[in-house]
C-alpha cells in the first residue's frame, strides 16, 4: 500500500509541464492507480471533492448593514426630536419610513449572498475511477490527489487531472476560460511552466466536458483547490464596493448633519443674546434640527431606484440590488466577455473560397437561413456545381447533428461540424438525404496529430470516395489535383500557393479556417487517403451579434468605452475588436502574457490604451478590473462564464447574461439580462442615468425646501422677530414637500440629450455646483417671501401672534409646493407636452394644495399644528407671494433657453 504521508500535492505545481511518469512519482501513485484503502485515508486527509462556500453573512448582519447610511441616522433623529416635541404621530410616521426602506434594501441584498453557494451546480456526481487496476463507478465526492480517471465523449471532467494517455481527445472549456472553440487535448504535449490556462493541453479541469475521444488522467487537485474552485475563492475576497450613489448619498447626509448642527447652534445663540426665553429657544433649535433633516430622502431615493427597476424589467433585465441602475449609469468603462456577449456564441460558416471565388455565406447561429452571394450576386448552390461539391463535403466530412424541435433548432456535436451542417442546409443539403445515396463505410476520426478528418462513401458506380476537412495544409499534403468549374486539373506549385495565400488572407480576418477535399481511393485507411482533389476552403467565425456595433458606438457617444476581454488568440481577437470598433484611435489588443510581466502600476497606465484583451483567464479579468478603477474609472463588467465570476463580483457593476450564463455568473452579477442582449446594457444606462437625474432633482428640491426654512428661522433670529414657525408645522411640511410632492420625480421622463452626455466624474457631488446655487437662490427667495408675507401679517395683527404663524407657514408650504416645477427639468416646463409629461407631479400637486388647505379647514387638525382660519384677503397675499419662486424660476428658464438656441444659431 502507498503511504499518505508521502504525497504532497502543492496548488502551485506546474503539472501540465511535468512529465506523466513525473506526476505519478509526485503524487505517488501509479497508472493502475491508487487501492481503495490508500484512497479511504487520503480522502480522509484532504477531505471530500467539493466546493465548500464560507460561512455566510447573517440575516442580522445584512439587516444591521441597511441602517450604515448616515441619512438613515438623521431619519432616526428626526423620529427621536419628534418624540421628545411629543408628536408620537409623526415619530411613527418616521419610523414606518425606516421600516420600509430598510426591509427593501434587506430583501434585495440577502440573495445576493449565494454567488459562492452556485458553485456547487458545476460538481459532477460520478465518475469513472481506476483504483487497484480495475475500473469503478465511483461518487466524485470521494476521488483524492492521485486517483487515476478515465475520460469519454460526452463525460463532464469530475476533477483536475493531469492526462496520462488521450486518444483525440477535445474538451469544451468555454464555461472556465472563455475560449469558443473546443480544445485539443494531447497528453505528450510538451508545455512550458508559465503555459497560461488555456493552452495546458495537458491538463483537464472540472467542469469541462469531453466533446470527442477518451482518455485516462491522474488527478492533481479536488474541491477548493481546482481551478473553479480558486475562481470561488476570487469571488469572494475582499469587501463589497459601495456604489457611487450610496457614497454620495451618506457625503450629503454628513454634510446636512453638520449644518443642522452648525445653524441651529447660531439661532440658539442668537436668541440666547437677544434675551429669549430659553423655551422659545430650544424650541427654534429643535424646529431647525427638524428642517434640516431629510425625513423623505431614503423613501424618495428606494422609490425612485424602485421605478426604475420595473422600467428595466420591461427591457427584459432583472435587477438583483437596488443601486446598481445608477452605478451603470455613472460607468465610464464597460468591460465584456467576447464569446455569447459581443458575438452569438454559435459558431457560423461565412465566407466559402473555391477555384478563385469568394462567396459570402448570410445569415448567423444554427437556424439555417441564409443566402449565398458573390459581391452583390446571389449565388444558387442548385446552378453551381462547385459550391453544391463545397457544401457536398462540408455535410458529409461531419459527426454533429442538427434537428429542429418546435420552431427550435438544436445543435449536438463540435460546434464547427454544426456550422458546416448549418451552411449546407442553407443551400439544401441535408446529411440524411446525402447518406441515404451514398452509404458511409468508414471514417477516420479528426485528432491533433491528423489534423484532418475523413469519411468514406460509396459514389456511383461503386467507386469509393473520401471526402476530407481540415487545417489546409494537411489536406493540401493530400491532393494532386483543384477542382475548377471545367472540372479538375493538376495542383501544380502556382495553384497551392494562391490556395495559401487565400488560406492566409481569411485567417487575417479572424476567421477560422478549413479545408475541403474530395476523391477516389483505393481504402480507408489513412495511408490511402491520397490523391483527392482539392475543392476550396470554408471560413468560420462566432460573428458579432446582432446590433452589437450600433450599441458600441452609443456606448461611444455616451462617453463610455467598450474593452472585450476574451480567452480566444490574439489574432482572433484583434480581429473581432477590429470589426467590432473596439480600436479605433490608439487602441491596440494585449495578451495574456504580456499583462503577466506588468506590475500593478505599470499595469493601469496599459489597460489605458487597450481595447481588447486575449488569452486572459480569471485572474487577469480582475485584474483588469481592479486596475480601471484604481485608474479612478467606473466599471461595469458583462459575462456568462464562471470564468466571469470574480470580475463580476468585484466591478462597480456585474452584469451577466440570463438564459445561456452559468449560475456563477448570475449569482455574482448584480444586474442580468434576461434576454441575452448586448444592446440592453444601452437601456441599463440610459435608465441609470435617469435615476441620478431624478434623484439629483429630488435632493435638489429637498435641498432648497429644507434650506429655505432654515433660512426663515435664521432670517427671523436676525431681524429680532418672533418664532415663524412651530417644529410640528416644520414636520408636517416636510412629510408634505419631501414625500407626497417630490416622490413624482422619480418617474419624470429622460432629459434632451441624455445619453450624449459625458459620464459624470465618479468623484462629484450628487448635486453640481450650478445645481447648489440654484438651489441656494431658490431657497432665499421662498425664504423672504414667507418673511414678508409672516412680517406683513405680524405688523397688521401684533397682538395676533397665531395669525402670523398661520400666514407664514401656509405661504412656505404652497411656495414649496409650486417650486416642483422648478426641480422636474433642468429647463422649463413651461410647454404643454412638458407639462403633462408626467401627470403624477400634477396630481401631487393638487393633494398637497389639498392638504395645506385642510390643516385650516378641520379644527381637530389645526389645533394640533397651531394654525387658524385666514380670510380670502389673506389667501389672496399668500397665492401670490407663494408662487412668485415658481413664476421667477420658470421666466429665467425661459430666458436662458431663448439664449441658447440663439447662440446655436449664431455658432451654426
Amino acid at each position: 500500500m502507498i503511504d499518505s504521508r508521502n504525497v504532497a500535492p502543492e496548488p502551485a505545481t506546474s503539472w501540465h509541464a511535468l512529465a506523466p511518469s513525473e506526476v505519478c512519482r509526485r503524487l505517488a501513485t501509479t497508472s493502475a492507480g491508487l487501492d481503495a484503502a490508500e484512497a479511504t485515508a487520503r480522502l480522509a486527509r484532504v477531505g471530500p471533492n467539493e466546493l465548500r462556500p464560507p460561512p455566510p453573512v447573517s440575516a442580522w448582519r445584512i439587516l444591521a448593514d441597511q441602517f450604515r447610511s448616515v441619512v438613515v441616522l438623521l431619519l432616526l433623529a428626526a423620529a427621536g426630536v419628534a418624540l421628545a416635541s411629543g408628536d408620537h404621530v409623526d415619530a411613527a410616521a418616521i419610523g414606518v419610513v425606516l421600516l420600509l426602506n430598510s426591509a427593501i434594501g434587506f430583501f434585495t441584498e440577502l440573495p445576493t449572498r449565494r454567488a459562492l453557494e452556485a458553485l456547487r451546480t458545476l460538481q459532477v456526481p460520478r465518475a469513472t475511477v481506476i483504483r487497484g487496476g480495475h475500473s469503478h463507478d465511483v461518487d466524485a465526492r470521494h476521488l483524492v490527489p492521485g486517483d487515476v480517471i478515465a475520460l469519454e465523449a460526452g463525460q463532464a471532467v469530475p476533477a483536475d487531472a493531469r492526462l496520462l494517455s488521450s486518444s483525440e481527445l477535445r474538451t469544451t472549456e468555454a464555461p472556465l476560460t472563455g475560449e469558443s472553440l473546443p480544445v485539443d487535448k494531447d497528453a505528450w504535449a510538451d508545455l512550458s511552466a508559465d503555459a497560461p490556462l488555456p493552452d495546458r493541453r495537458t491538463l483537464v479541469y472540472q467542469g469541462t466536458t469531453v466533446v470527442a475521444g477518451s482518455g485516462r488522467a491522474v488527478v492533481v487537485a479536488t474541491g477548493v483547490a481546482t481551478e473553479v474552485g480558486r475562481i470561488g475563492t476570487l469571488v469572494g475576497v475582499g469587501p463589497e464596493r459601495r456604489t457611487p450613489l450610496e457614497r454620495r448619498l451618506d457625503s450629503l447626509g454628513r454634510r446636512l448633519a453638520v449644518a443642522a448642527l452648525a445653524v441651529a447652534g447660531v439661532v440658539a445663540l442668537l436668541g440666547l443674546l437677544q434675551g429669549a426665553p430659553l423655551a422659545a429657544v430650544l424650541a427654534a433649535s429643535i424646529a431647525l434640527a427638524v428642517a434640516a433633516v431629510p425625513e423623505g430622502l431614503p423613501a424618495v431615493v428606494t422609490v425612485t431606484m424602485a421605478a426604475g427597476v420595473r422600467r428595466m424589467a420591461h427591457r427584459r433585465a432583472l435587477v438583483r440590488r437596488l443601486p446598481v441602475i445608477e452605478s451603470l449609469g455613472s460607468a465610464t468603462i464597460v468591460c465584456t466577455d467576447k464569446t455569447g456577449t459581443l458575438t452569438t456564441g454559435e459558431m457560423t460558416a461565412t465566407t466559402l473560397w473555391f477555384a478563385g471565388h469568394e462567396v459570402a455565406i448570410s445569415g448567423v447561429g444554427y437556424a439555417p437561413v441564409g443566402d449565398f452571394h458573390e459581391g452583390a450576386r446571389r449565388v444558387d448552390p442548385a446552378q453551381d456545381g462547385l459550391l453544391a461539391k463545397s457544401l457536398q463535403v462540408a455535410a458529409l466530412a461531419n459527426r454533429a447533428s442538427l434537428l429542429e424541435r418546435d420552431g427550435t433548432w438544436r445543435a449536438r456535436g463540435d460546434p464547427t461540424e454544426v456550422a458546416l451542417l448549418v451552411a449546407a442546409r442553407k443551400g439544401g443539403l441535408d446529411r440524411a438525404n446525402l447518406l441515404a445515396e451514398r452509404a458511409e463505410l468508414g471514417e477516420l476520426p479528426f485528432s491533433s496529430e491528423r489534423m484532418f478528418m475523413a469519411t468514406f462513401h460509396e459514389d456511383a458506380g461503386g467507386v469509393v470516395a473520401a471526402y476530407v476537412k481540415g487545417a489546409p495544409d494537411r489536406v493540401l499534403e493530400r491532393c494532386d489535383r483543384l477542382w475548377t468549374a471545367d472540372g479538375p486539373r493538376a495542383l501544380d506549385d502556382v495553384a497551392q500557393a494562391l490556395v495559401r495565400a487565400e488560406n492566409e488572407r481569411l485567417a487575417a480576418r479572424g476567421l477560422r479556417v478549413l479545408a475541403l477535399a474530395h476523391g477516389a481511393v483505393e481504402g480507408t485507411t489513412e495511408n490511402e487517403t491520397r490523391g483527392l482533389a482539392f475543392v476550396g476552403l470554408i471560413g468560420l467565425a462566432d460573428p458579432p451579434a446582432p446590433g452589437v456595433q450600433e450599441t458600441i458606438r452609443a456606448l461611444r457617444e455616451a462617453g463610455i468605452r467598450t474593452v472585450m476581454l476574451t480567452g480566444d488568440q490574439r489574432r482572433t481577437a484583434e480581429a473581432v475588436a477590429r470589426q467590432l470598433g473596439l480600436l479605433e484611435g490608439a487602441g491596440r489588443v494585449l495578451d495574456a502574457r504580456e499583462l503577466e510581466a506588468l506590475g500593478d502600476p505599470a499595469l493601469a497606465d496599459s489597460v489605458l490604451q487597450a481595447g481588447a484583451f486575449s488569452r486572459v483567464s480569471p485572474e487577469d479579468k480582475l485584474r483588469i478590473v481592479r486596475a480601471f478603477q484604481r485608474d479612478g474609472e467606473i466599471v461595469a463588467m458583462l459575462g456568462d462564464g464562471v470564468n466571469d465570476a470574480p470580475a463580476l463580483r468585484h466591478a462597480d457593476i456585474g452584469v451577466a447574461m440570463g438564459r445561456r450564463g452559468s449560475d456563477v455568473a448570475r449569482e455574482a452579477a448584480a444586474l442580468v439580462l434576461q434576454d441575452d442582449r448586448f444592446q440592453t446594457v444601452v437601456a441599463a444606462v440610459e435608465e441609470g442615468r435617469v435615476m441620478f437625474d431624478n434623484i439629483s432633482k429630488f435632493v435638489f428640491y429637498l435641498f432648497s425646501c429644507n434650506l429655505a426654512e432654515v433660512l426663515v428661522f435664521l432670517g427671523a433670529a436676525l431681524a429680532g422677530l418672533p418664532l415663524p414657525l412651530l417644529p410640528l408645522q416644520i414636520l408636517w411640511l416636510n412629510l408634505i414637500t419631501d414625500v407626497t410632492t417630490a416622490l413624482p420625480l422619480a418617474v419624470e421622463p429622460a432629459e434632451p440629450g441624455l445619453m450624449r452626455r459625458p459620464p459624470r466624474d465618479p468623484h462629484s457631488a450628487i448635486l453640481a455646483a450650478p445645481l447648489v446655487r440654484a438651489a441656494l437662490g431658490y431657497a432665499v427667495v421662498i425664504a423672504a417671501v414667507t418673511l414678508l408675507a409672516f412680517g406683513w401679517t405680524h405688523a397688521r395683527s401684533p397682538g395676533d401672534p397665531a395669525r402670523a404663524v398661520t400666514v407664514a407657514f401656509l405661504t412656505l408650504g404652497l411656495a414649496q409646493i409650486f417650486h416642483l416645477g422648478n426641480a422636474r427639468s433642468h429647463g422649463p416646463v413651461l410647454a404643454v407636452t412638458r407639462v403633462f409629461a408626467n401627470r403624477l407631479a400634477l396630481g401631487a400637486v393638487a393633494l398637497a394644495v389639498g392638504l395645506q388647505w385642510l390643516v385650516t379647514a378641520w379644527r381637530p387638525l389645526a389645533a394640533v399644528l397651531g394654525v387658524q382660519a385666514v380670510s380670502a384677503s389673506d389667501w389672496r397675499v399668500i397665492t401670490l407671494l407663494a408662487l412668485t419662486p415658481a413664476v421667477l424660476g420658470q421666466a429665467l428658464k425661459s430666458a436662458r433657453a431663448v439664449w441658447s438656441r440663439t447662440r446655436r444659431r449664431a455658432v451654426g
